[in-house]
């Protein structure tokens, strides 16, 4: 079913992959990143659930068979899969490796593959993948540690790369310290930049400085930290899922500064047009 509200049932589930292809590898899946994508999908929370639905998208294992045209793995290589299953092929987008953009993607579970069967994630043992969506993992990265990459990472390391934000020294503002929110905590103090972390939970302000290295720490709901640290960030990420105004996050950016949501609410977040105006600031989805 799909299209409508329904609260989702985990529960065992047995079902068959298809036949490993020649442009196939085969993975038996040790590990699999838990996404909150995952909990959207269990409860049709964006009506478009297919059941029965097998969640995970952040999938790390060791290849066991490989197709006839594969050459980049063999077998015992360790390997991830991300988000995508498929996608044209033929667009613009396809052939300059950039397929997530492809209108006719589709993603690793809960969407329609070549051959009309729907997809399955990695909630399960094993998986057929397409070659082309499969990745390698270095051998001194652990596949535990690998898997959240796989969709949190890139999630919030591709505005980082996209809108200039890895300059070292730079302030960066995190909204949110979930999955993706401490892993772009992460990434920014790799990379040397100044990390602010704004969260309407101050229980976790020493996670994030004594354990995720963060400089700074804001509780969004209160007035004056806010006013304080008002025009003081270079940029900030999003990761907020749940609704929310983006009025007293928009406030902390300076002249020019740049805002990347990353978070999926599934209602509409309110925006207002003042702080975007006479800061000249800059608003990405990525």
């Amino acid at each position: 079913m799909g299209g409508e509200r329904f609260m989702g049932k985990v529960a065992p589930f047995v079902f068959k992959r298809r036949e490993n292809g020649v442009d196939d590898v085969m993975i038996k899946i040790l590990y699999c990143g838990m996404c909150h994508t995952d909990l959207h999908h269990i409860n049709n929370d964006w009506g478009i659930t297919m059941y029965p639905l097998v969640p995970g998208h952040e999938i790390t294992g060791i290849i066991t068979k490989v197709g006839s045209n594969v050459s980049k793995f063999k077998v015992g290589d360790k390997v991830g899969v991300g988000c995508l299953a498929a996608s044209c092929l033929n667009c613009d987008f396809c052939k300059n490796s950039e397929e997530n953009y492809c209108n006719q993607l589709q993603f690793t579970y809960n969407g329609i593959f070549w051959d009309g069967s729907i997809t399955y994630g990695g909630y399960s043992q094993m998986l057929v993948a397409d070659k082309r969506y499969v990745v390698h993992i270095p051998d001194n990265l652990p596949l535990d540690k690998a898997a959240p990459l796989l969709c949190a990472g890139i999630t919030v390391f591709s505005p980082m790369k996209q809108h200039n934000m890895l300059q070292p020294g730079k302030k960066l503002g995190i909204v949110g310290l979930g999955g993706l929110g401490h892993i772009a905590v992460k990434f920014a103090k790799a990379f040397g930049l100044h990390v602010t972390v704004i969260s309407t939970s101050p229980s976790k302000e020493k996670e994030a400085k004594e354990r995720l290295g963060a400089d700074d720490f804001l509780v969004s709901t209160d007035p004056k930290q806010m006013q304080a640290s008002a025009r003081s960030l270079d940029y900030i990420i999003d990761t907020v899922s749940a609704v929310h105004s983006l009025g007293p996050i928009l406030e902390l950016l300076k002249i020019r500064g740049a805002l990347a949501l990353v978070g999926a609410p599934d209602k509409p977040v309110e925006l207002p047009s003042f702080p975007l105006i006479f800061g000249e600031l800059t608003m990405n989805e990525s």
